[in-house]
This record gives structure tokens, C-alpha cells and sequence, in this order.
């Protein structure tokens, strides 16, 4: 009886025996992760300011790790919504992308009052506001003397923002325009007549007849100016 008593008490301890806790996979640092995005994005010289959203990712598969770091994939930018690495350097080897939106404000230039199709903004029709980079095409205005003289293509409401592409340069030479050619070369520079083939704005290449009949292509210039080069 006594035997038969121990062999149940001891059976009774196996199966009350507390089982051992399972090892968690520690989550990503998600302020870790937060602090290396934001570090990347305030080197982007247009934002004054900017916010992480970091998105979830599953990790329970993960082997733990003692000490992990982000990098950032090869081509990736963090700007808008992008993925980060994240690898463990040390206790395990893995590697996920999590998803991160990373928002970005800075100042830029927009429309004051309606502009139309052809007109050149003056300073007072414009005026410099925040707006979410991250929601506009690179290369805003942050200054107006970079599209002096160079008119709209088309019209702008109030509060839009201004970009280089949406201004042309004034046209300064029209087809079929006797236009001066300044011709210059090795230690040579002389004047002649010519004819526009085309039409041209300041800058731009244009094709001339010379006084001679040659075909050249020069520079237009504004007062009906082409400058050639041999």
C-alpha cells in the first residue's frame, strides 16, 4: 500500500509540473526603427518638417535576436511610402522589409490669385506656403527669379503650387525672322544676315539660312540674335 501510494504521488508531481516558459521573439524596435527613418529623411534640405508612420510586420516566425539594425535596400528613399530593412546582427541571422510612410513639409511657392495660360507671375501673385512634399512632383518652386520672364502653359487656381516644367521661355525668333548671326570660331568672330527656320525661344537651338544659302544651327537670342559657333 505504502509503494502504491509514493508511485501516485510521483506521478502526480510529473503531471503538475510546471512547463518551461516558451522563448518570445522580441518585436522589432520600433523607436530604434523610427529614429534611423527620420534620420535619413531630415537630410532631404526641402523639409522643414516631417512624421514616421512605421507599419506592422509579422515577426513570430523570427528566431531571437540580442541586437538588430535597419539599413536601407539598395535603391530605396525614404520618402512616401517605402520599405527599411531591418536584420539581426547579433544571436540570429534574418532579415524582413518593413513597411514605412514617411511624410515630408516644406515651404514652396504658390499661386496667390488665378493665373492664367500666358501671363508671367510677379511676385505679388505668388506667395510661400507649407505644403506635403511628399504629395507633389519634385521640384517645386522656392523662388521666382529661377522663371523670370518665362510665362505659363497653362492656368493655375489659387494655392497651387509652381514648377519649372509648367513655364516657357518667350519665343525670340520665329520662322522665316531675318535674324544677325554672330558667328565666331579659332581666333575669328564676323556678323552676317540670315533667315529663322523655325522658331525658337532664348537658349534654344534654331535652324538659319545664312546670307550665302548655308544652313547653320546657332543659339537663339533675344532682338532676333543667333549665335553660331564653327
Amino acid at each position: 500500500m505504502r509503494a502504491l501510494l509514493l508511485f501516485l504521488l510521483m506521478g502526480a508531481a510529473l503531471v503538475w509540473r510546471p512547463l518551461p516558459a516558451r522563448a518570445q521573439t522580441p518585436a522589432i524596435d520600433e523607436a530604434a526603427l523610427r529614429a534611423f527613418v527620420s534620420q535619413q529623411a531630415a537630410g532631404n534640405a526641402q523639409a522643414s518638417r516631417f512624421e514616421v508612420q512605421v507599419g506592422s510586420v509579422d515577426t513570430s516566425a523570427l528566431a531571437a535576436c540580442r541586437r538588430t539594425e535597419a539599413f536601407l535596400p539598395p535603391g530605396a528613399r525614404v520618402w512616401g511610402r517605402t520599405s527599411v530593412g531591418v536584420r539581426c546582427a547579433e544571436g540570429a541571422a534574418w532579415t524582413v522589409l518593413v513597411p514605412v510612410t514617411v511624410r515630408a513639409w516644406g515651404p514652396a511657392l504658390v499661386a496667390a490669385t488665378p493665373l492664367a495660360t500666358g501671363s508671367t507671375p510677379s511676385p505679388d501673385d505668388v506667395r510661400e506656403q507649407e505644403v506635403e512634399l511628399t504629395r507633389e512632383p519634385p521640384g517645386l518652386l522656392r523662388d521666382l527669379s529661377l522663371v523670370q520672364g518665362r510665362t505659363l502653359v497653362r492656368p493655375l487656381a489659387p494655392g497651387q503650387t509652381l514648377r519649372p516644367e509648367q513655364f516657357r521661355a518667350p519665343v525670340v525668333v520665329q520662322a522665316g525672322d531675318p535674324v544677325r548671326l554672330r558667328i565666331a570660331g579659332a581666333g575669328f568672330a564676323v556678323s552676317a544676315a540670315g533667315q529663322a527656320l523655325g522658331a525658337a525661344a532664348g537658349g534654344q537651338p534654331v535652324r538659319v539660312r545664312s546670307e550665302l544659302g548655308k544652313i547653320l544651327t546657332g543659339v537663339a537670342r533675344a532682338g532676333r540674335v543667333v549665335d553660331v559657333a564653327l
